[in-house]
């Protein structure tokens, strides 16, 4: 620990991104990456635009994706905020709507995205940890009572399961006086967006990114939907720190993300009939695999602890992902790869167990 760190650097737990590793070739199930690649118009956009227009700054309104976002949504214009990758999008949202040193504290499940800690003791934001369930549903009534500020990762990340749009709802009606960030970036793996109830929630501020779904983990962009007012109050932030947030490559690769509905529909697909597969073979194995609406599971068996489990699949190429953390660290979460990958994950399982 260096002297010449702040307070805050020597107190913040920073966030741990899923291992990259680079001394073999790897089946990897542990950082929810898409197992298909871009579209092909994406990188087609993306080459396009590498020319000398790359000597100019961006747009810093991202006009071009707001409006294809929009429409897409059925919003408006206003209504949208394009962000590099949904964690910058956060890091944005918390010192725009959320007050350090307030009384009331912010509330966010126990077991969920593990950056939201993290950005709370950032930015000085009280906070409280919201006990899920013991089958890891969350206890919506916990929400109802005095609060800084509601943040829901919907699917949940790691567990996977999600709320439906009424229980949402429920949580921004009677919530009208505080931000519920509601955190999607999972949603198009068998979930239904809440983006429809923007119009109707001046509270709500919904977001997704193009990593999952899309394929572009490696473009990083992401986008914040919320009432004028919201999008107004993440802009303030923005640019007070910097105002040109994606690039011209990413902002080109995005808007054709964004048209190519085809292919999207297809690998999101392809993605979720996989995912079922692997859950009902891993049940047959005497997993308990808790019900999933993301692109991976969460996973225990009975007799074979986790931590055992991942260093015998790594030893043999396959990466997942373990949360040595109470009440999950007998989970392991698996990112559903192509039907190949998961063979052989479920091949190697078989001779593990």
């Amino acid at each position: 620990m260096s002297k010449y760190w702040s307070a805050i650097t020597r107190r913040i737990n920073p966030y741990t991104p899923g291992e990259q590793p680079r001394d073999r070739r790897y089946i990897k199930l542990n950082t929810n990456e898409n197992p298909y690649p871009p579209a092909p118009a994406v990188l087609e956009a993306i080459g396009m635009a590498t020319d000398g227009s790359l000597r100019l700054y961006p747009d810093p309104d991202c006009e071009e994706l707001r409006t294809i976002v929009a429409r897409y949504f059925g919003l408006k214009k206003d209504q949208v905020f394009p962000g590099n990758g949904s964690d910058e999008l956060l890091a944005f949202a918390f010192p725009a709507f959320f007050d350090p040193g307030s009384a009331e504290p912010i509330l966010f499940p126990d077991i969920t995205y593990s950056f939201f800690p993290v950005y709370a003791t950032l930015f000085r934001i009280t906070f409280e940890r919201v006990p899920l369930r013991e089958d890891f549903s969350i206890p919506l009534e916990s929400f109802f009572r005095a609060n800084g500020g509601i943040l829901l990762a919907n699917p949940n990340a790691p567990t996977g399961m999600c709320l439906p749009i009424d229980a949402i709802r429920s949580v921004l009606a009677g919530n009208r006086n505080r931000v519920v960030i509601v955190d999607e970036a999972y949603i198009d793996f068998g979930g239904d967006s809440v983006a429809a109830l923007v119009p109707e929630f001046p509270n709500l501020l919904v977001i997704q990114t193009l990593s999952k779904s899309r394929s572009l983990a490696g473009l990083r962009v992401g986008f914040a939907l919320g009432q004028a007012e919201l999008i107004e109050g993440i802009n303030r932030i923005k640019n007070s720190i910097n105002s040109y947030t994606l690039d011209r490559l990413a902002l080109a690769g995005a808007v054709a993300a964004m048209r190519e509905e085809s292919y999207f529909q297809d690998t999101r697909n392809k993605i979720m009939a996989t995912r079922e597969r692997t859950a009902d073979t891993l049940v047959g194995l005497g997993f308990t695999v808790i019900p999933s609406q993301a692109n991976f599971i969460f996973i225990s068996h009975a007799t074979e602890p986790a931590a055992s489990l991942f260093s015998r699949l790594r030893e043999r190429g396959i990466l997942v992902r373990h949360f040595n953390q109470p009440r999950i660290d007998n989970y392991l979460r698996v990112t559903i790869g192509t039907d190949a990958e998961m063979d052989a994950f479920l091949t190697t399982l078989k001779t593990l167990i």
